[in-house]
């Protein structure tokens, strides 16, 4: 290969990657607020960190996972984010019941979602339609192509 050849892959395997990073943080984002949006259902209060030192005392806990601290013999649950609201969320015993709760019934709606799917998908009748869906929506292959 010539070198004009190499620095295009090299380019194009840079971008790649960087979409492919971009693509992961999108989805990691998206997880936090989801589970930001049932801790707040929960009962769980949000403080956002908006002070310099409220933010770097939020920078310094554990990250998008829930933990629990005591204080004063009572259990705190907390959920950190420093990324995607910059805020913390604080709840007891019963608002962290109620977040599994409500996990659970979220789990449970999204394994319904997916058999309902996977039910229509198998109850398709392609071939009712004629010809042309079929792999790849070319239609029947022709000599090994579809």
């Amino acid at each position: 290969m010539n070198t004009i050849t190499l620095r295009l892959l090299k380019g194009t395997s840079v971008a790649l990657a960087g979409a492919l990073l971009m693509a992961c943080a999108a989805m990691k984002a998206e997880e936090a607020t989801s589970k930001e949006q049932l801790l707040a259902a929960a009962g769980f209060k949000m403080q956002l960190a908006n002070t310099p030192e409220k933010l770097a005392h939020l920078k310094s806990l554990t990250q998008q996972k829930i933990v629990v601290h005591e204080k004063d013999g009572i259990n705190y649950y907390v959920y950190a984010d420093a990324t995607t609201c910059q805020c913390i969320y604080i709840g007891q015993d019963a608002n962290y019941q109620n977040y599994q709760q409500l996990q659970t019934q979220k789990n449970i709606a999204q394994e319904q979602q997916m058999t309902a799917e996977m039910n229509e998908n198998a109850a398709m009748n392609w071939d009712m339609w004629g010809p042309g869906y079929g792999v790849g929506m070319g239609g029947d292959p022709v000599d090994g192509v579809y």
